[in-house]
């Protein structure tokens, strides 16, 4: 198990700890993607694992289907997906992901917060070469399948690394080769729990207990904004 299963045993639960917080981050991720798949999810892949997510989550089927029907709507938010880039204190470098329907007002919102903890907002491209784009997929495990050779399957499908974690297959992969990946998956007939794209510090800078405090503020404040979908730094 190497850098990819530590990064998300230190994330999982702060990221998904508000239940509240997840709800709102699907159903954006379910608008996105009716929009641009449309809202049958037997022809809509992406659409299909965000239900089989949000189900996984405990979301309410109220919930995905009020998701569904705004997509559709001529009334609907356009949200689109903004990525920022900068620097908090101490040099940890801070990838902000965002699902919003006004950039004017996130983009003012992500550049308070950096400046307001001791940051600074950057430019496109200023901190995304430190990270590594990965797919995560965790599956339930299956009688009979054997880790080892299941690796040895995915291989060609760019897998870079897969273990069973608290009874449930993990899988980490270039984000690049996510549909691919799950296709192998629906047609083997495993269930997919839920997927993800995490941004993976090629290394990370250790701090101490006062700057980590510092750095945590910011990375607080800004996952507390409602644009905000995800947030990735480089601190140990």
């Amino acid at each position: 198990m190497g850098r990819a299963f530590e990064f998300r045993k230190a994330r999982k639960l702060k990221r998904w700890g508000n239940m509240a917080r997840v709800f709102t981050k699907l159903g954006k991720d379910i608008e996105i993607a009716v929009k641009a798949g449309g809202p049958d999810p037997n022809g809509n892949a992406r659409l299909r694992l965000l239900i089989q997510t949000a189900r996984s989550e405990n979301m309410p089927k109220d919930n995905v289907d009020r998701a569904i029907k705004r997509a559709v709507s001529k009334d609907s938010s356009d949200y689109k997906e903004v990525v920022y880039e900068g620097y908090a204190p101490h040099g940890i470098a801070v990838v902000v992901e965002t699902a919003t329907d006004n950039p004017t007002r996130t983009v003012a919102n992500v550049r308070s917060c950096f400046n307001k903890y001791g940051g600074s907002l950057g430019t496109m491209g200023m901190t995304d070469f430190l990270f590594e784009r990965k797919c995560t997929f965790k599956v339930a495990m299956k009688d009979g399948v054997d880790i080892e050779e299941l690796e040895l399957e995915l291989i060609d499908f760019g897998v870079d690394e897969i273990f069973v974690d608290e009874g449930e297959i993990m899988i980490y992969a270039e984000f690049t080769q996510f549909g691919p990946i799950q296709k192998y998956l629906e047609e083997n007939k495993f269930e997919i729990k839920t997927f993800a794209f995490e941004r993976i510090p090629n290394d990370t800078k250790e701090l101490t207990a006062e700057q980590q405090a510092d750095v945590e503020k910011l990375l607080e404040k800004m996952e507390d904004d409602d644009d905000v979908t995800n947030v990735f730094h480089n601190m140990r």
